[in-house]
């Protein structure tokens, strides 16, 4: 271009610059992230905006495996707990960050019946299925379908559980779409289809310390809000017992936010000490719904980096890392242990299968399941 632009000229050239910009700021690359022991390639696919947010979302388990967003001074930090080497997500799993299924949470004894027939389910916590079995969707290598740059950064994975697939019926084909905007929008969209009737619940458990992963004092420091004025509380193994038990005037009372290390390790409340720690399904007050409303919100005062958790799913099970003991080394050499993190996970309520009143996880081939969940990234001042 010959010349120089003045006045208006050169304010409509930059504000269309900016525009186009605007549009295509956030972006996904693919890369590959390395091979399992066995030869297995694991890919990477990275989705980042215009305001630092980027998300690194691995394809073995869909799990999430970075999640940098800046504090209110706009220095940027990884919010997730994971690891850094990709083998160590096969040799000692522990959901982080991972597409957990077909069954979030726990069914008790592993067992449940449809249409009069009974399923015995791989049992991989005691004598109940956790999150799946022993070889759930968390530990399997996911297939990239589709990344796309623009005005959403994506990426599609895709996997297929055939019909007997940890003891579950019917063959399952499921995608996993996650999604980055300029607004600080994580949306995750979790599909899946049946050709027999069966049960599915799918969920991520990222799990999250906004201070930054390994920071000293985890999420004790959290301020933590939870539109639930009902939680389901647990027997000794960790199942709901049925009740759905009012929040007021318990440890469990989210509904006005608190600091989550007020009654994190209360040993007068039995549920504290039954799930050694916060390991609960909170009821939220809308319900399911057809579109994602607040299932939670997590803020860290230290930094102003703040979380909100939107789903469209009934229930929102909060995990305080209770099983985390220093044993695990994760990123960037750290000793995760009890308190570093806080999932939280929007689902329908644990061991729905064998509890009527809690709804249904059903799934038919002609009604597909569909869960949108969004992690809505900002700051506070």
């Amino acid at each position: 271009m010959r010349g120089v632009m003045r006045g208006g000229a050169m304010a409509l050239a930059t504000a269309m610059l900016l525009a186009g910009t605007s549009a295509q700021a956030a972006e996904a690359k693919r890369e590959t992230a390395g091979k399992l022991a066995d030869g297995t390639i694991v890919e990477a696919v990275t989705l980042s905006n215009a305001r630092g947010i980027s998300a690194r979302i691995i394809s073995f388990g869909a799990t999430l495996q970075q999640l940098m967003m800046p504090d209110r001074a706009g220095k940027l930090a990884d919010v997730e707990l994971g690891y850094d080497d990709i083998q160590r997500y096969a040799d000692h799993p522990n959901y982080w960050g991972a597409s957990v299924g077909r069954y979030a949470n726990r069914i008790a004894g592993g067992r449940f019946t449809l249409d009069g027939k009974s399923y015995q389910l791989a049992q991989n916590d005691k004598a109940n299925s956790l999150h799946g079995g022993t070889k759930g969707f968390d530990k399997l290598n996911w297939r990239v379908v589709a990344v796309k740059s623009g005005a959403k950064a994506s990426v599609t994975f895709a996997l297929t559980s055939p019909a007997g697939d940890q003891g579950y019926p019917g063959t399952l084909k499921v995608t996993a779409t996650y999604m980055l905007d300029d607004a600080g929008d994580l949306t995750i969209d979790y599909d899946a289809t049946t050709d027999a009737p069966t049960i599915v619940n799918l969920t991520n458990h990222a799990i999250f310390n906004l201070a930054g992963e390994g920071a000293p004092g985890g999420i004790n420091g959290h301020r933590l809000t939870i539109p639930a004025s009902r939680y389901t509380p647990v027997n000794a193994a960790l199942i709901p017992t049925g009740e759905l038990k009012p929040v007021a005037g318990t440890v469990f009372d989210f509904t006005r936010g608190k600091i989550v290390e007020d009654g994190l390790r209360d040993g007068r409340d039995a549920q504290i000490v039954a799930g050694r720690g916060f390991d609960h399904n909170f009821v939220l007050d809308a319900g399911a719904t057809k579109e994602p409303k607040l299932a939670a919100r997590l803020e860290d005062p230290a930094s102003g980096r703040a979380l909100e958790v939107w789903s469209d799913q009934p229930g929102v099970q909060v995990y305080t890392g209770n099983f985390l003991d220093g044993t695990l080394i994760g990123k960037s050499g750290h000793l995760y242990r009890m308190g570093d993190g806080i999932a939280l996970e929007p689902q329908k309520f644990p061991d729905t299968p064998n509890q009527p009143a809690f709804g249904s996880a059903r799934v038919d081939p002609a009604h597909p399941y569909h869960h949108r969940m969004i992690f809505r990234l900002s700051t506070i001042g």
